[in-house]
C-alpha cells in the first residue's frame, strides 16, 4: 500500500545526542520526511525481557543511564495513552507466546532519547515492546506479526546501535576517531543491507569483521531483525537513511519499506 508507514532501525545514542546539533538534526529531518504515524512500536536495546512485555501508559520514564549532567535526569516525555495498541499487539500474538502487560514500566533511553528528537511534540501514543530473544529468526518471525500495523499508520522502531563496543573505546568524543572494528563492522553491514543479504546480518557472529568488539553483548544489533521482520519484504534492500560514526559508534540506520 501507499500509505503504509515504513518501519525503521536507528541508533539511539547516550543522552548526550540530545545536544549534538548534527545527529539530532538528521533524527529531526528523518521524521519530518515521514508520514504522520498514527501510532509509535518501539523496540529497544534496554528493554530485554520474555515473554514479550509492553509497557504502561503514564509511567516514568527509565533513566538506565548514569555519569551525565543532571539535567537529563529531569526531562520528561509525556505522550498520550497506548491502550489501543497495546491490545492489538497482544492481539496479534500467538496463544503459545502471551505478552506480558507491564504494570509500571515506562519508556527507557532508547525509546524517548531518540523520540524526544524526532517528535518533541510527545503528541503520538507510544508504546515500548521489550526484546525477547537475541535470536535473529525469531526476531523476524516477531516482526513479520507486526508487520499488519504498518497499514494502521503505525511507526515500528528497533532502537539499537550498529556497532556497541563501549568497553573497548579510548575516547569519549562525539567527534572521536572510529576505530578499526567499527569501521570494519559498519562497512560490512552497510554493504549487506545494501544487498538485502538478511543471511549474512543473521550470521554476523561468524561473518562480520570486527566481532566481537564492535558487539560484545549484541542486544543493540538485534533489534535490526524486528525492523527486517517487519519490511514488506525483508531481502529488499531499504534506504540507508544516516551514516557516519558518533564517540567512534556507527550511526547507520535503516529504512524500509
Amino acid at each position: 500500500m501507499d500509505d503504509r508507514m515504513p518501519a525503521l532501525y536507528i541508533g539511539h545514542g547516550a543522552p548526550p545526542l540530545l545536544d549534538d546539533p548534527v545527529w539530532s538534526g538528521q533524527l529531526a529531518s528523518w521524521a519530518a520526511d515521514l508520514p504522520r504515524p498514527s501510532a509509535i512500536l518501539i523496540v529497544s536495546a534496554h528493554w530485554e525481557s520474555a515473554p514479550v512485555m509492553l509497557s504502561a501508559d503514564g509511567a516514568p520514564l527509565v533513566y538506565d543511564f548514569g555519569g551525565f549532567d543532571a539535567k537529563y535526569y529531569r526531562m520528561t516525555y509525556e505522550t498520550p495513552p497506548a491502550t489501543a495498541l497495546a491490545q492489538r499487539v497482544a492481539a496479534m500474538m500467538p496463544s503459545t507466546e502471551p505478552v506480558h502487560q507491564h504494570a509500571s514500566r515506562g519508556l527507557d533511553h532508547g525509546a524517548w532519547v531518540p523520540l524526544r528528537i524526532m517528535y518533541p511534540a510527545g503528541d503520538i501514543p507510544v508504546l515500548q515492546l521489550s526484546l525477547p530473544t537475541h535470536d535473529p529468526a525469531r526476531l523476524l518471525e516477531l516482526g513479520r506479526r507486526l508487520r499488519p500495523l504498518r497499514d494502521e499508520g503505525v511507526l515500528i522502531i528497533g532502537s539499537g546501535f550498529l556497532t556497541h563496543g563501549l568497553r573497548f573505546l579510548k575516547e569519549f568524543r562525539i567527534d572521536a576517531e572510529a576505530p578499526g572494528w567499527s569501521t570494519d563492522f559498519d562497512a560490512w553491514a552497510g554493504d549487506a543491507l545494501a544487498r538485502g543479504d538478511v543471511d549474512a546480518l543473521a550470521s554476523y557472529q561468524t561473518q562480520a569483521p570486527g566481532m566481537p568488539y564492535a558487539h560484545p553483548t549484541v542486544e543493540h544489533y538485534t533489534p535490526l531483525f524486528v525492523t527486517l521482520g517487519a519490511a514488506t519484504d525483508p531481502e529488499e534492500p531499504g534506504l540507508q537513511k544516516i551514516d557516519g560514526f558518533w564517540m567512534g559508534l556507527s550511526k547507520r540506520s535503516l529504512q524500509v519499506a
